[in-house]
């Protein structure tokens, strides 16, 4: 659209912010670097996105030197409106910056919340998903910054109402990319030299649901896996682990395939806390599916999002989720407090049962001790194994001492012996543990 990249905020013309509103620190995060790049680069017009601008859009607009607000549901016209914000020209009604799918409404202006515009509704009608491109964010050697592994993302949105979460609000309604964009964007990828590629979305597991004829994550992975030398999967909810999604991988380890690799989120292994956070599982039936993903696949990673201090969290029913979490085959955790977010359930419970930062700092203290001890164990089973992985970029302080950082397909990463591009696919012997970490060799 004419527009070049500037070197940093301070030098842009426009700087396009792009925001997360899944937790209160998320949110400071965010207006301390809009308030940074407004007092460093005074003439820049910031338009502002993302979920923060979808959930709050009036606390957004208040800020110095936004120049606009468009939340997610009109995420598709940031382009069209950074380079009019480039170009000097003036905001005009919505009708006019849309070239998009017919699907699209058109006749609608942004309201003007005090100086700043503000592109915004509930219903998501000026939002779509467009074929992601990774082989453009490829980068091949290990010259450049670009990433070896990038993220295909094939879903947006979610229909799950969980007490402590604004997704539904910020990100609206379950949305899956067609098949045949992602094949292409797969092909693309392969074609350009990737190895890896991870798959995701924001409920990955109910990709397709929403397609005509209606389709599932195990179809697209099947078809992924005819494009792709390994392909990874992110994030994935209990119960969308199919038996047939569980059939794809393979028991034994290979250069080519499904890594061996399985992410559910937990949240909490207390029954009591799972209903009042409005899961759709129980902790019994969270165990089954490690227990099924365990006998799929021996020498996997599996790893939870963990959520501690949701209201009402009592010691007994911490002690509950601890016990829980101890019992099962997990690798690793993402360890989480609970932040309230405004027009969630979980907000007025926090109100009424609160749990106090320092029983949730000592809580948090004590599953991140649990989770150390059950990933050097898992670590320390691979030693003596044979495990295939690719090549990541090293730090150059590491390349000069003659090591390679790589990935295995279980998830760990290893340092090799020796200065070898990114993106290599390669079988490497585990010779020992290294903090945390794995030490190796390139396998003959």
């Amino acid at each position: 659209m004419g527009l070049r990249q500037s070197d940093g905020p301070a030098q842009a013309s426009v700087v396009v912010v792009n925001t997360c509103s899944v937790t209160a620190q998320a949110d400071r995060t965010a207006r301390a670097f809009l308030r940074r790049v407004q007092r460093e680069n005074p003439s820049a017009r910031i338009v502002v996105t993302g979920c923060y601008a979808q959930r709050a859009p009036a606390e957004i607009a208040a800020l110095p030197g936004v120049h606009a607000v468009v939340g997610n549901s009109h995420k598709a016209l940031v382009p069209r409106l950074a380079a009019e914000a480039a170009a000097g020209a003036a905001f005009v009604p919505l009708e006019s910056l849309i070239g998009a799918p017919a699907a699209v409404s058109s006749g609608q202006a942004p309201v003007w919340l005090g100086q700043a515009p503000v592109w915004i509704d509930d219903a998501f009608a000026h939002s779509w998903l467009s074929r992601a491109e990774p082989a453009a964010a490829f980068g091949g050697g290990m010259e450049t910054s670009a990433p070896t592994r990038p993220t295909l993302k094939v879903q947006d949105g979610c229909g799950n109402r969980c007490s402590f979460c604004v997704i539904p609000t910020t990100r609206g309604p379950s949305r899956s990319l067609p098949l045949d964009q992602c094949l292409r964007s797969a092909a693309d990828f392969a074609a350009a030299g990737g190895t890896e590629l991870v798959l995701s979305g924001i409920n990955l597991g109910r990709w397709g649901r929403d397609l005509a004829p209606q389709r599932s994550l195990e179809e697209l992975t099947a078809a992924l896996l005819k494009e792709v030398s390994r392909l990874r999967l992110s994030s994935i909810e209990p119960m969308d682990w199919t038996p047939e999604l569980l059939s794809l991988f393979r028991r034994e380890p290979s250069l080519r395939g499904l890594a061996r690799h399985a992410h559910l989120p937990l949240q909490s292994g207390s029954d009591a806390i799972l209903r009042a956070m409005h899961r759709r599982y129980r902790p019994w039936h969270y165990a089954e599916k490690l227990r099924a993903i365990r006998l799929h696949m021996p020498e996997a990673a599996i790893g939870a999002d963990v959520m501690v201090g949701f209201p009402g969290e009592t010691d007994v029913l911490f002690e509950e989720s601890y016990a829980f979490i101890k019992a099962q085959p997990l690798t690793y955790l993402h360890l989480f407090p609970f932040s309230a977010r405004p027009g969630t359930a979980g907000w007025e419970m926090a109100k009424g049962h609160p749990v106090s930062p320092h029983a949730i700092g000592l809580r948090m203290a004590r599953l991140r001790g649990l989770i150390a001890g059950k990933n050097l164990a898992f670590r320390e089973s691979l030693v003596g194994r044979k495990l295939p992985a690719i090549t990541l970029r090293t730090p150059e302080a590491e390349r000069r001492q003659g090591f390679t950082r790589a990935l295995t397909d279980n998830f760990v990463q290893v340092r090799l012996e020796g200065n070898l591009p990114a993106n290599q696919s390669l079988w490497t012997s585990i010779t020992s543990v290294r903090n945390d970490a794995l030490d190796g060799v390139i396998a003959a």
